[in-house]
This record gives structure tokens, sequence and C-alpha cells, in this order.
């Protein structure tokens, strides 16, 4: 008799013991199951949407129009912000630095000049002679209404 009520008693303990793992198993049977199928067909589904993904990005660039321009609030914008880059103490130490502000300085008026049907000749200068066409295109920005320097 003593020898059936330690096999029950430890029936039930064993039991208690393994029921909560029963339950585990029960619960989280999905995520195992999707665990399962997603090793199988999931690196296929990865590569097809990395194909998608580059599709959609080829095609969104050649929806954009080719001679995208800022707006002039941008342009004023980058020109008094590159306006103090060209004045200011890291870019006159850099002889390097200062040419590349000063040809986006030189972009930037000559895309305001266009956007205002204002002629330039920047690109076609060099030397004194570009400075001068700078200033130049400056005033007559200024007299369009622009205000490209901050006071």
């Amino acid at each position: 008799m003593a020898i059936t009520h330690i096999a029950v008693l430890a029936t039930a303990l064993l039991a208690l013991l393994c029921l909560p793992c029963a339950v585990a198993v029960v619960v989280c049977a999905d995520e195992l199951v999707a665990r399962r199928f997603w090793s199988r067909g999931g690196r296929r589904d990865v590569r097809a949407l990395r194909c998608l993904e580059r599709e959609l990005s080829v095609a969104e660039l050649e929806l954009r129009p080719p001679d995208f321009a800022p707006s002039m609030d941008e342009l004023v914008a980058d020109l008094r912000r590159l306006d103090r880059q060209r004045r200011s103490s890291p870019t006159i130490d850099s002889v390097a630095w200062l040419t590349a502000v000063l040809r986006a300085y030189d972009q930037r008026l000559a895309m305001a000049s266009r956007s205002l049907g204002l002629t330039e000749h920047l690109a076609q200068l060099d030397g004194m002679d570009r400075e001068i066409e700078r200033v130049r295109v400056e005033g007559l920005l200024h007299a369009a209404g622009l205000r490209l320097r901050a006071v």
C-alpha cells in the first residue's frame, strides 16, 4: 500500500511539475510553427522583398525631374550660410575648403539668377574676373529683393 501511495504521489508531483511546460508548449505552438515556416521559405521571401525594393527605388529615381531646383527660400538660406562660411576662420585657413565653399556659393548664385531670369557668367570666368562677376550678380540679386547677407 505504501508503494502505491508513493507511486501516485510521485506521478501527481511529476504532473504538477510538467504542467507549466505543457501549457507553454500549447500557448507558444504558433510561434514554433512560424519559426519552422520562416526557416524554410524565409530566405526566398527576403530575396523577393529586396528585389522589389530595388525596383521601387529605381522607379522612384526615374520619376524625379532631372532639372530639380530648390526653392528660392532654400537658395537664399544656402547663400547666407555659404557666405558666412567663406568669411569665417576655418575656411580662410584652408585653401581646399575655401575653393569648395566658393564653388558651392557660385553654383547657388547661378541657380538663383537663373530662377529670376538674370544673366550671369560665373562658370566661364576665373580669378579676379570671377570675383567681379560674383559681386555684380550679388548686386543684381540684392536689387531683385533678395537679402543675401544677414545683418
